[in-house]
């Protein structure tokens, strides 16, 4: 079991360019690069990318292994980030021209969120909904 500031889960998306991604991610929604990995080809192998105490892990597709295979055909996924500000966070990916699915909005349960899609269809919800733990 890792500490309680260390995640546990690491959601890991594969990207046609994952450069294009990266950058998108570190621009558009504040991530920071905590790893890069590429090939002597400069295709990304492994990439870690960090938000608050949360990860995500990128690759590119079209690579060989168990993994990538099992990942060949897939079609986008959603990822929930905890932000604190959401409205500030939203200006931000808007300025920076991702596609918003949904502005910022509260919720029922709570919650402050938006949604917005990367440039290969993931949908990406920014809000300040905390799980209970």
């Amino acid at each position: 079991m890792t500490g309680t500031h260390t995640p546990s889960i690491y959601p890991t998306l594969l990207y046609r360019d994952a450069k294009a991604a990266i950058a998108q991610l570190t621009k558009a929604f504040g991530f920071t690069r905590a790893a890069l990995y590429e090939s002597q080809d400069g295709t990304v192998l492994h990439a870690e990318l960090a938000y608050g105490n949360g990860r995500v892990m990128i690759g590119s597709k079209g690579r060989v292994g168990v993994f990538a295979e099992a990942m060949r055909e897939s079609g986008p996924v959603g990822v929930y980030v905890v932000v604190e500000d959401t409205d500030a966070h939203f200006r931000k990916a808007e300025k920076s021209g991702v596609e918003i699915l949904m502005p910022p909005t509260d919720q029922e349960y709570g919650s402050r969120d938006y949604m917005a899609r990367d440039l290969e269809g993931n949908v990406w919800s920014f809000g300040t909904y905390v799980p209970a733990g």
